[in-house]
């Protein structure tokens, strides 16, 4: 909308020609997000303790955690609204992968209000029942997957790529489907598990979002992905903007959500920020590298399967207690000191996955 406007005016002031270059506007939209929660957040959270939008805690979780109860949740709606409106400013509206991807970050994002709104009207931690919860995951990213497989402007829309090798692409075929389902799926549930220490989610979503955001301007760029033998997936460029946005939306709500958080985002901040990753995953073909970038989110959801398969099989639990960030609090490990280990090796993994882009 902005974009539109102020490039249009570069023929008559060759200043505003800036705005043609995608960098730019993905570095004026993470300040523009940020600036965004930043003004909003205290307006917000604000308003989420007066409406009593409160955490409900789980009875069996740590027991460090009693005091969090009472902290306003749902503020996943500043990041959502904060994504949302930075994209209507400086996104290329005429560009289809962006309502793609808006669509994908306010549906899951839609789920995860739901299910917040019934934990707080009922005054506990169960929202939405798992089946009705999964089962609208499910309706919703198989939309995405068969409107991305018969997207006629991708010349590959039904092609997996592994990285580390040289165009090593596999036609799944319409099999692409039910694929691209699990992985959005999975990186939205993916997310929400790891969303139970204050600023641990939201700050590996930044960094996860980072490392895409440089993936995903290289394919969109016909010379870089030509020299770094990248397959070139023209029209994604533009979700440059698009990461920009998020990042700085994680980075604004951040500052309210660190240790100790004043505000939860709630399923519908960490289901909209994880649906969001997969499907830029899905329509980047980075699928498998999200696996990599994202692996402190494989490592927690890992956790709870093999936690419950255990218990189930033996009667006995592998850890303290799952997700797994969970387990070291119990073994002593301070909040913060989870934290910020884990950002550590989320930064490690998001530097690992960049190496994707020579090592082949």
């Amino acid at each position: 909308m902005l974009y539109s406007l102020l490039f249009g005016l570069h023929e008559w002031i060759s200043p505003f020609n800036v705005f043609r270059y995608i960098t730019f506007r993905a570095a004026v939209s993470i300040m523009t997000a940020m600036l965004v929660t930043f003004l909003f957040g205290p307006s917000v959270v604000g308003r989420l303790r007066r409406l009593s939008v409160t955490q409900q805690i789980r009875e069996d979780g740590p027991g460090t955690h009693a005091a969090k109860s009472g902290t306003p949740t749902m503020g996943g709606i500043l990041i959502i609204g904060s994504i949302i409106l930075t994209m209507l400013l400086w996104g290329d509206l005429k560009n289809g992968y962006i309502w793609i991807m808006l669509a994908s970050l306010a549906g899951f994002g839609a789920i995860g209000l739901a299910d917040d709104y019934l934990k707080v009207t009922r005054r506990n931690h169960k929202g939405l029942r798992a089946w009705y919860k999964f089962g609208a995951q499910l309706l919703f990213a198989l939309l995405l997957g068969v409107f991305l497989y018969l997207n006629p402007k991708d010349p590959y829309s039904d092609v997996l790529i592994i990285p580390f090798f040289k165009r090593w692409l596999i036609d799944l075929g319409w099999f692409y489907i039910p694929f691209s389902m699990v992985v959005i799926v999975g990186s939205s549930n993916a997310v929400n598990l790891t969303d139970g220490i204050d600023g641990l989610a939201i700050g590996l979503v930044g960094i996860a979002v980072l490392a895409n955001g440089v993936l995903v301007y290289i394919s969109g760029n016909k010379n870089l992905a030509q020299y770094l033998q990248v397959l070139y997936l023209p029209g994604t460029g533009e979700l440059t903007v698009f990461c920009g946005a998020m990042l700085g939306a994680c980075l604004g709500f951040l500052w309210y959500n660190a240790y100790p958080a004043d505000v939860f985002m709630g399923d519908v901040g960490s289901l909209g920020l994880g649906g969001a990753l997969g499907t830029l995953a899905v329509i980047t073909k980075h699928e498998i590298v999200l696996a990599v970038v994202g692996g402190i989110f494989v490592i927690e959801t890992l956790s709870v399967i093999l936690q419950v398969a255990s218990f189930k099989l033996t009667g006995k639990r592998i850890f303290r207690m799952a997700p797994i960030h969970h387990h070291f609090e119990l073994k002593g490990w301070p909040e913060p000191k989870v934290i910020v280990r884990f950002w550590i090796v989320g930064i490690m993994l998001a530097l690992l996955s960049l190496t994707t882009l020579k090592v082949r």
